[in-house]
């Protein structure tokens, strides 16, 4: 295979037709930008939710009075449920303290008793950490004999369900959308090439030579343009993120945060974009020549 001559011919098609290979690469681009910046907010969403899920928790205060003995029996029960992390017993002395820190006055002496109950803080699983799991889990814990009440903030898991399925969704449909629009446009301007070359490509068909070597310039072209496209969107992203981090606060910044891999993966996509829209342009438009 020729090796010059593919990329020679791949480069011509950015000659023949200009505007439409400018088109294509700016489509490449704005579609990579927006993916990009999607993909950020996605990624940065997630791990906000995530914090948020870890720090949900189960309390389960237990009925008075009771004994050591019937605490270890209820904490082995808790224990023994599938979906369970870690529990930790609160007794009423710590759950005195923990309210003067919290609230800056001693129980005790508001009310002359501590009428604060025993109880365990209860850590589920990271795959447990959704209303439909966690909801279970508390009507199991809440049968168990000796457990008066227990509490956990289900409507902000049902909440953060809600949002991540929301989310994900929306970013489906605009990837989807995004890239079919990218992939039409780099099919277009490498059928404007082909139309351009179809001369040529009747004289190699006649002279012998192989499909593939008819076909690979113009999925060369189209993946050239992907990855143009990818570049220029993956620099405009960096240099947006560093702006913006620098007129926002650090607290915020950290919603900001971009792995490298995000602006590989930006031209990755931008080159299979690219292609694709170069393969249905060969496969449409030129089997009849080769």
């Amino acid at each position: 295979m020729n090796i010059p001559y593919i990329i020679k011919e791949s480069l011509s098609g950015f000659k023949r037709a200009p505007l439409a290979t400018i088109t294509s690469i700016s489509t490449i681009a704005i579609s990579m930008l927006l993916i990009g910046f999607f993909s950020i907010i996605s990624i940065n969403t997630s791990r906000i939710v995530e914090l948020i899920r870890n720090r949900i928790e189960m309390e389960a205060f237990l009925e008075e009075p009771i004994s050591n003995a019937k605490i270890q029996e209820i904490k082995n029960k808790i224990l023994s449920i599938e979906g369970i992390d870690s529990i930790k017993f609160i007794s009423k002395d710590e759950a005195a303290r923990i309210f003067k820190e919290e609230f800056g006055e001693d129980v005790q002496n508001v009310l002359s008793f501590n009428p604060l109950p025993p109880s365990f803080k209860i850590l589920l699983n990271n795959n447990y950490k959704n209303s439909e799991l966690a909801s279970k889990i508390y009507e199991k814990i809440q049968n168990i004999s000796g457990v008066e009440e227990v509490i956990f903030r289900k409507d902000i898991l049902e909440f953060l369900d809600r949002r991540t399925k929301s989310l994900n969704t929306l970013g489906l449909i605009l990837g989807i959308v995004i890239g079919l629009s990218a992939i039409l446009l780099v099919s277009n301007t490498i059928r404007l090439t082909i139309y351009a070359k179809r001369k040529i490509i009747q004289t190699m068909k006649l002279v012998g030579a192989t499909k593939w070597f008819i076909r690979f310039p113009f999925l060369l072209e189209g993946m050239l343009q992907g990855f143009i496209g990818g570049v220029i969107a993956s620099l405009i992203l960096y240099f947006v993120i560093q702006i913006v981090s620098n007129y926002i606060s650090f607290d915020l910044s950290q919603l900001l945060l971009v792995d490298y891999v995000i602006y590989i993966s930006v031209i990755f996509i931008g080159i299979i974009l690219g292609l694709l829209g170069s393969i249905i342009s060969v496969r449409r438009f030129i089997a009849e020549s080769i």
